[in-house]
């Protein structure tokens, strides 16, 4: 039997900023060695419908849901029967059954094999429910799965999942709730042991969920000597001591939600860590330990207004923030923030992310402080001209960057994000 696991880009077609999924390397060793997986990801290769698979499992987020189903429908036609997983139909099942015939709730571990069990009996359930508890030290990873794909140079680790705050915007808080699981630091070193000489990114979602493990796989991290990138949470970054040894053990850029400037839209988002965080002694605390920094910000809560996305992207450029996103609000469903504008009347789509009408980078819903219109313009206006090349050029000058492979990473990250921003904005998700 052969199985085709896809991942489905945003618009069908490849992007510039493609990371090997996870997934890829999760699924095969719990597949039996008999049964073979074509691992396609749409993001930098087509999708073959001309070879006859057993099935097809599909893992959608919110963002490629459409085309998810799309393909989905596609499978179908040609009586092959579609799996779908991932976070979007963990937390809107009902809907990804519509496009399938079977869904898969929540994490794969405790629920793969019996798929391929019940594929090869001919009797596929409608539904696979996870616990999503597995023990992180039971999985297994066969990164042989990306051997002859062509990804940027960075590779894919995974030290623990869930995060311990609860924003009201985050999927993941929707999926585990306060649930927190670490890897044994051990299996975490023998993983990067075998990768090749790259980059590594931690996908945690904050690496500083469990403060002992994290100094446990930093000492561990100096003697392996490889260069990553990570998440942490704001009160991290108020511990110098700690940013230096992230350095020490290879870490050159930490990304951060800082969100927002302003103490009223923090509160709504429910994020308490930030209130109480001095942003300046944060930032020239990353930048003394010598490291680089990736802010998000995210806007369109009540208390922002047309010029806010402008004046977060003056406050990146002041500064030095190498990489920064400015997001516009985007309820996600299964979060408190989609239950409270649905509960408000808010919501401009029903179901913006299957909507036909809805393109990328478009106002969701209905702001308080300005319009759906001003809202998008304001975030790409400051996404341009923050990667404008002269945006790129003149943080260069500011940016904390030691060593060539660092000037590399910067710019190397700065350029793509430019391309994808530009190439992304305005499309219509799924094609």
């Amino acid at each position: 039997m052969n199985i085709c696991i896809i991942k489905p880009s945003l618009f069908g077609v490849r992007a510039k900023d493609a990371l090997p999924p996870l997934l890829f390397a999760i699924l095969r060793p719990l597949t039996p060695p008999d049964v073979l997986l074509s691992f396609i990801d749409e993001n930098i290769e087509p999708v073959p419908f001309d070879v006859s698979f057993g099935a097809a499992a599909i893992s959608i987020d919110t963002f490629t849901a459409r085309r998810g189903y799309i393909l989905a429908e596609k499978f179908r036609k040609r009586g092959i029967p579609v799996i779908i997983g991932g976070i979007h139909a963990t937390l809107c099942p009902d809907e990804a059954g519509e496009f399938a015939d079977a869904v898969i709730v929540g994490e794969a571990e405790d629920t793969w094999k019996t798929v391929i069990k019940d594929l090869r009996a001919g009797a596929l359930q409608s539904r696979y429910i996870s616990t999503n508890n597995t023990a992180l030290a039971d999985i297994q990873y066969d990164y042989s799965v990306f051997q002859d794909k062509k990804y940027n140079h960075m590779w894919i680790v995974q030290f623990s999942r869930g995060c311990k705050f609860s924003c009201d915007f985050c999927s993941i808080h929707a999926l585990y709730g306060n649930m927190l699981r670490t890897r044994p630091v051990a299996a975490v070193a023998e993983t990067i042991k075998k990768l090749p000489r790259k980059l590594i990114f931690f996908a945690d979602d904050n690496l500083f969920s469990e403060p002992t493990q994290l100094d446990r796989l930093l000492s561990v991290l100096v003697s392996l000597k490889r260069r990553w990138v990570c998440q942490i949470s704001i009160d991290a970054a108020k511990d110098f001591e700690l940013l230096c040894r992230l350095r020490r053990s290879g870490c050159m850029v930490v990304i951060i939600g800082f969100e927002s400037l302003n103490a009223d839209s923090l509160r709504q988002m429910n994020k308490n860590a930030n209130l109480s965080a001095d942003y300046i002694t944060v930032i020239n605390n990353i930048h003394r330990a010598g490291l680089m920094i990736y802010g998000t910000f995210v806007i369109g809560y009540d208390a922002d207004t047309s010029e806010t996305a402008l004046e977060l992207a003056a406050f990146a450029r002041k500064h030095r923030f190498a990489i920064a996103n400015f997001n516009p609000l985007i309820p996600t469903p299964g979060t408190e923030l989609y239950a409270r504008l649905e509960r408000e009347g808010r919501l401009l789509y029903n179901k913006w992310w299957i909507a036909s009408e809805y393109r990328y980078g478009d106002t969701t819903f209905k702001p308080i402080g300005m319009t759906p219109e001003q809202l998008a313009g304001a975030c790409r206006k400051a996404r341009y001209s923050f990667y404008s090349f002269c945006g790129i050029m003149a943080r260069l000058r500011g940016v904390n960057i030691k060593g060539c492979i660092n000037l590399g990473v910067y710019l190397f990250a700065n350029i793509i994000s430019g391309i994808s921003i530009r190439q992304k904005q305005g499309r219509r998700l799924g094609e």
